[in-house]
């Protein structure tokens, strides 16, 4: 999933609505924002298998410190306990830790039988949501626009700073993702590089949401 991800961190807003939205970014896509460094690591590997799924050629053919079950648990738990630590919040830890872990089970609703378990074990996971193309947008585009309602709903951007950032960003996320669905694919022996390495761009939505909510925290002070 793509903003499947980002969907479930917009609908943590109620429940956290304090915590940043590029704090909520971060712990919906960190999987991803891990994967594409140990990739360009030489770690885990990917490649281009046309047919792999109807969604998507990627192959995604080792990545079980990034993407597998008991990977994900402990990264939950890791930033549960930072974020506990940090503000002294249990509610705060157990939403950001529960995101970080929603990644997976999104994954595992629409990979094929690739996601790991644990690193080491050969039993691999998925429900292969993307072997439908029409399935995964319904699904997708469906959750995308509930979290979008449910952070609206949270605290909708009140200075004309924040709907403008606020609308830009979700244009660009829809826009990233149609391009993926309906634009060019890539071709068997692209180098991993290619792959993992525009992939890193992920870090730059985590930001950009922070950004975009900080004029959201100001608001009373614009109006």
């Amino acid at each position: 999933m793509f903003i499947g991800h980002f969907a479930v961190g917009l609908a943590a807003k109620p429940a956290a609505p304090k915590v940043t939205l590029g704090a909520l970014f971060f712990a919906c896509q960190l999987l991803d924002l891990v994967w594409p460094v140990l990739v360009l690591a030489g770690i885990e590997r990917v490649s281009v298998k046309p047919g792999a799924t109807a969604f998507t050629p990627l192959d995604f053919e080792y990545y079980p410190w990034s993407h597998s079950l008991a990977a994900a648990a402990v990264l939950a738990l890791l930033v549960g306990a930072v974020t506990f630590a940090w503000c002294r919040s249990f509610r705060v830890g157990l939403v950001l830790g529960a995101l970080v872990l929603s990644h997976w089970v999104l994954d595992w609703i629409s990979h094929r039988p690739d996601l790991p378990l644990a690193p080491g074990l050969e039993t691999r996971v998925g429900l292969d949501l993307w072997g439908s193309v029409a399935g995964t947008l319904i699904v997708e585009l469906g959750l995308f626009g509930l979290g979008l309602w449910l952070y609206l709903r949270a605290r909708g951007p009140r200075s004309r700073a924040a709907r403008l950032g606020f609308a830009a960003l979700v244009g660009f996320l829809l826009l990233v993702y149609f391009a993926n669905v309906f634009g060019p694919k890539p071709v068997p022996g692209t180098p991993a590089v290619a792959i993992a390495g525009p992939a890193l761009a992920m870090w730059i939505l985590v930001f950009w949401a922070a950004a975009v909510d900080r004029p959201l925290r100001n608001a009373a002070r614009d109006r």
